[in-house]
């Protein structure tokens, strides 16, 4: 994991100890990295639920409650989709935020995006971030630009609902 990475759990998992709050994944093309990266460090279970990866769309409506519906209208790889994962994996894994990913990372892609297209979304029920990363630069590249950007957007939707005079020490 690179010290990027590392710096954005210890501030993730300080938002969520200091809070009391719990957060899930619903993984895709990064397949668990993400979970990895939020789980590096001593504690994480007081905060971390667990994760999911879905792979296929049929878990995604499995597991997650993706609509097929929708997963048929606008693809795996989507901004609805993602949102949808990130409500199913709050609901079905009982926690207060989720961050979820599905992408394209290469080689192969899909009819709706290029390689390189990756959604991502993180927050909490009523309240959640998306963004959209291109560019093919290899699989393994990628998927650390994924991870990187999914840490980044959850520390953000954190420090919004938990602005720093709220976690500052009494």
């Amino acid at each position: 994991m690179n010290v990027q990475i590392k710096v954005l759990s210890r501030q993730i998992s300080e938002y969520l100890w200091r809070n009391g709050k719990t957060v899930t994944t619903a993984e895709s093309c990064t397949a668990g990295l993400v979970a990895s990266a939020i789980a590096a460090l001593p504690g994480a279970s007081t905060y971390f639920r667990g994760g999911v990866v879905t792979y296929i769309n049929d878990l995604k409506t499995q597991l997650l409650g993706v609509p097929a519906d929708m997963l048929q209208e606008y693809g795996p790889v989507s901004e609805q989709v993602v949102r949808a994962m990130v409500d199913g994996a709050i609901g079905h894994m009982g926690s207060d935020y989720a961050v979820a990913v599905s992408g394209y990372a290469g080689p192969g892609c899909g009819p709706e995006a290029p390689v390189g297209t990756i959604w991502i979304a993180a927050g909490r029920a009523g309240n959640i971030d998306t963004v959209k990363l291109t560019g093919d630069e290899g699989r393994e590249v990628n998927l650390q630009h994924a991870t990187m950007a999914a840490m980044q957007l959850l520390r953000e939707r954190l420090s919004a609902d938990f602005p720093p005079e709220e976690n500052a020490e009494q």
